[in-house]
């Protein structure tokens, strides 16, 4: 019998400064059974940077097809594609042809900037993908702040974002790779 997923409670406090942006989420997350704390994680940060109404996590590692995080129109258009890791050239070609805007959040420490020598001339095509470099410290300790019922703080401000819950504090400073 396969394992099945985990569901998290989360509320999220947002006060995004940059944006000026503040407001509120409660949201049910199911963490694959393949998944990581630290990346369900980084998806809730991506969330946060990107937070608006109509953002709403997809069937996401079940589904190849479609993001893992996403906004769509009223008539079904994708505003915002949202990606995590370290995608190839073809993944992203499709995103950016079907979405307005393709967002890649990129982790994994030191194969990072390699991974990026490899495929920024070929990502530089696409002029609605942006491309984030989260450090791995951040991803980690962020992985640290996860409960099954959250109450998260995003504070979001001049580029640098603290991750705050009863428990503890993390400040991500996210590198933009590609904008």
């Amino acid at each position: 019998m396969a394992p099945k997923a985990t569901v998290y409670k989360v509320n999220l406090q947002i006060a995004d400064i940059d944006r000026g942006y503040y407001q509120d989420h409660h949201l049910t997350l199911a963490q694959h059974p393949s998944e990581t704390d630290s990346r369900m994680m980084l998806r809730l940060l991506a969330f946060a940077m990107n937070a608006s109404d109509t953002l709403e996590f997809s069937k996401g590692l079940c589904v190849e097809d479609e993001p893992e995080l996403w906004e769509k129109t009223l008539v079904g258009d994708i505003e915002l594609w949202i990606e995590f890791g370290q995608s190839d050239e073809k993944w992203l070609r499709k995103a950016s042809g079907r979405a307005k805007q393709v967002q890649l959040f990129a982790y994994g420490g030191r194969s990072v900037p390699i991974w990026w020598q490899q495929n920024e001339q070929a990502f530089s095509r696409y002029k609605n993908l942006k491309v984030w470099n989260i450090p791995e410290s951040a991803v980690k300790e962020m992985g640290e702040l996860v409960s099954r019922s959250m109450s998260l703080q995003y504070n979001i401000s001049e580029g640098q974002i603290w991750v705050s819950n009863d428990d503890g504090s993390v400040l991500v400073e996210p590198e933009l790779l590609k904008e």
